[in-house]
């Protein structure tokens, strides 16, 4: 069973720092997610990319990135509408999974998607609360206590939030 350490980060440049610093601590982009609201527009229409998302999801081929190049560059980068909560981009691991809860999520809004994922349910709405004020849900997915603790001691010396991990149930990819 692996893990799954998540943080909250404040900004955009604050998330491409922390993922930019799990690249380069080794961490595949295949594990490292990413999670945001998408407020862009279409004249920010930055980076296209097709999902690997499933069939009845509420996903775009399209995503607008008013990010950069770093979360662009992360497997599986996608648009997102949640029923009743809005549109997000979603990158990594995490893309899979909340794109199967998509369908069913509009009674538990994101918050339910996360729970699904086996983030506890405080925790969830706590995040939830935060990814719709505009920070980042960031992921990194992993079977090894020393990446976990490397990965705990990115989001720390970057100051993200809401530092945890959990064990995973389940995530598509």
């Amino acid at each position: 069973m692996s893990k799954a350490v998540f943080c909250i980060a404040q900004s955009i440049d604050q998330a491409e720092s922390i993922v930019n610093d799990l690249k380069n601590a080794g961490f595949s982009t295949n594990d490292i997610s990413v999670l945001l609201p998408d407020k862009s527009s279409t004249k920010d229409f930055a980076h296209e990319k097709h999902t690997k998302a499933p069939e009845g999801a509420a996903i775009g081929g399209t995503v607008g990135l008013g990010t950069g190049a770093v979360i662009g560059l992360l497997a599986g980068i996608g648009s997102l509408a949640i029923p009743g909560v809005g549109a997000f981009i979603a990158a990594g691991p995490i893309m899979g999974a909340l794109s199967g809860a998509a369908v069913g999520a509009a009674t538990g809004g994101l918050a339910g998607a996360l729970i699904g994922m086996g983030i506890p349910e405080y925790e969830a709405r706590r995040y939830e609360g935060k990814i719709k004020g505009g920070s980042a849900l960031i992921s990194v997915h992993t079977s090894s206590s020393d990446a976990i603790h490397t990965a705990k001691e990115i989001f720390e010396r970057a100051h993200a939030e809401d530092i945890s991990s959990t064990e995973e149930s389940s995530v598509n990819t």
